[in-house]
């Protein structure tokens, strides 16, 4: 086991030191804001783990990289709502992703800035706020400000919680890579919790028509 616990040290070592890894966790960043499967809090954690065990890669790298994706995936998303609305494709319709799409709706009128920057911290819940952002018209000038707060700040915290285990594991890199990844699902699972109480809107009791898109949306639905 310890031979086993060693070379995975080294492999991770090495790809650590390879001068594309930041381009790497930058494009990766960056799809996860619009497509959530592939979830991006754990390469920023663990990276920024292995830069406080070993020097390498370059910490500041990570932060700008994570930070930089992070952006360029939530205004994606954003532009993705801009163009395509909240009822183009069939699971946009279903009752239940409906019911979320008029919540986020409401919450971003009336806590738009709360809302987009906590919301950043939570991988589905993310996609659908900067889509719904996008959909329902809010202007790039108030979008943008948030949009680039949110992601420094969620970079930030990874690249925090990364460190803080790869000191405590300092001579153990792929044992700090894991405690640090799993102390991030944590705190991100606190995050998720705290959001949906505190920030989304509750749930209205009726029944959920179609959410309005691009072509039909009134221009005073939120605050430009």
């Amino acid at each position: 086991m310890l031979d086993l616990i060693d070379t995975l040290n080294t492999v991770l070592l090495d790809a650590a030191t390879e001068p594309w890894v930041p381009l790497a966790l930058l494009l990766f960043c960056a799809v996860d804001g619009f497509f959530p499967p592939l979830p991006s809090e754990s390469l920023v954690i663990g990276l920024a783990a292995v830069a406080a065990a070993t020097g390498q890669p370059n910490v500041g790298l990570v932060l700008l990289a994570g930070a930089a994706g992070a952006v360029l995936g939530d205004l994606t998303a954003y532009s993705l709502g801009r163009r395509v609305g909240l009822r183009r494709f069939a699971w946009m319709r279903t009752p239940r992703m409906a019911a979320v799409i008029d919540r986020t709706g409401r919450t971003l009128r009336r806590r738009s800035a709360l809302f987009i920057i906590t919301g950043r911290f939570v991988p589905v819940v993310r996609v659908v706020v900067n889509l719904t952002a996008g959909a329902v018209g809010m202007s790039l000038r108030r979008y943008l400000p948030l949009c680039l707060t949110a992601g420094t700040v969620w970079a930030c915290f990874g690249v925090g919680v990364g460190w803080l285990g790869g000191t405590w594991m300092h001579d153990h890199p792929l044992l700090g890579v894991v405690l640090a990844i799993g102390l991030g699902i944590v705190l991100g699972a606190l995050v998720d919790r705290l959001v949906q109480r505190f920030t989304m809107e509750p749930e209205q009791e009726r029944q959920y028509a179609e959410v309005p898109g691009p072509a039909d949306q009134s221009p005073d639905m939120i605050e430009r």
